[in-house]
């Protein structure tokens, strides 16, 4: 595998609830370098982005709130996560919210464009996502940025997206919060949702190895948001939006286990981590594990018996 690169991306604009900007750094004491290193990977951290000089933006929905900043962090996030693909690394950026997808999924968009290769994209989350600025009710653009990667109206104020993701190319796993704006627009393009019913009737495998297939068929590259959300809020309760069912400690390894085994993410997002709201630092831990189960770790050592 390529040598990791950790980008930390503590941004908080993207919502109301201020302490995802800390979110890096309980990355960083959770040991998430070493946990990579353990399996045998390379890593450097390249240390936390600043939020770059801001520039006059406007929206005409009065709900939104910190589109300048906003727009500047997606700036700065598109060029630090086309560096390392440049280079030919596998960047982790460290959330931050999940507005910080904005600008990772572009610099993955515009990576996969000059090589002339399709981009896909897996989304963990419990959220869909899909509003744009001129849709949100909240204000909030962290639940704006999968509307953007596939190309929706509304991001004047924003970078035009390198190439717009088609529906078939997006995968949204564990959905159980969508309102009827955006389940309405997602209908539309006809973007793949396993939210946690299809995951109850058919499990995480038979899906999950569905849209790897379509990867595998075309050379693509694969750029995986993991949510903070996605995970059911019992094991993973340092996230300001909790929504309840959501993937159990099991389900989620084995979605890590099955994308390791696919060897074919190449860019992952970690998102909506608030150490403020985690208790004695367990969804730092888990997420990290995680990490650990894509880069290779098994959780439950399975070894061979001798007859």
């Amino acid at each position: 595998m390529p040598k990791t690169i950790l980008i930390g991306a503590p941004i908080d604009n993207g919502q109301k609830r201020a302490g995802c900007l800390m979110g890096p750094a309980a990355y960083r004491v959770a040991g998430l370098a070493r946990e990579i290193a353990s399996e045998g990977h390379g890593v450097d951290d390249w240390g936390d982005l600043a939020l770059p000089e801001l520039k006059p933006v406007s929206c005409p929905n009065p709900v939104v709130h910190d589109l300048a900043e906003t727009v500047a962090w997606s700036e700065i996030l598109m060029d630090r996560v086309d560096d390392p693909l440049s280079q030919g690394g596998f960047p982790i950026i460290m959330g931050g919210d999940h507005s910080l997808a904005l600008g990772s999924a572009a610099g993955a968009a515009a990576f996969a464009a000059r090589q002339g290769r399709p981009l896909f994209l897996l989304w963990l989350d419990a959220h869909s996502d899909f509003h744009t600025p001129l849709t949100t009710t909240s204000g909030n653009l962290h639940g704006t940025p999968l509307a953007y990667i596939a190309g929706r109206d509304g991001f004047d104020a924003f970078p035009p997206f390198p190439l717009a993701v088609p529906a078939h190319r997006i995968c949204m796993f564990g959905i159980r919060s969508v309102d009827p704006a955006e389940q309405a627009a997602m209908q539309e393009r006809d973007i793949a949702v396993n939210d946690m019913r299809v995951i109850d009737e058919r499990g995480l495998v038979a899906p999950l190895r569905e849209f790897l297939d379509r990867v595998r068929a075309e050379s693509g590259m694969l750029h995986v948001s993991l949510d903070v959300d996605f995970l059911d809020p019992s094991i993973a309760p340092a996230v300001g939006t909790t929504v309840p069912g959501g993937a159990t400690f099991r389900e989620a390894h084995l979605v890590m286990e099955l994308l390791h085994e696919s060897g074919l993410v190449t860019s992952l997002d970690l998102v909506e981590l608030n150490p403020f709201l985690d208790d004695r630092g367990m969804t730092a831990r888990l997420m990290v594990d995680l990490v650990g189960s894509l880069m290779g770790k098994k959780v439950f050592d399975r070894p061979t018996r001798s007859k």
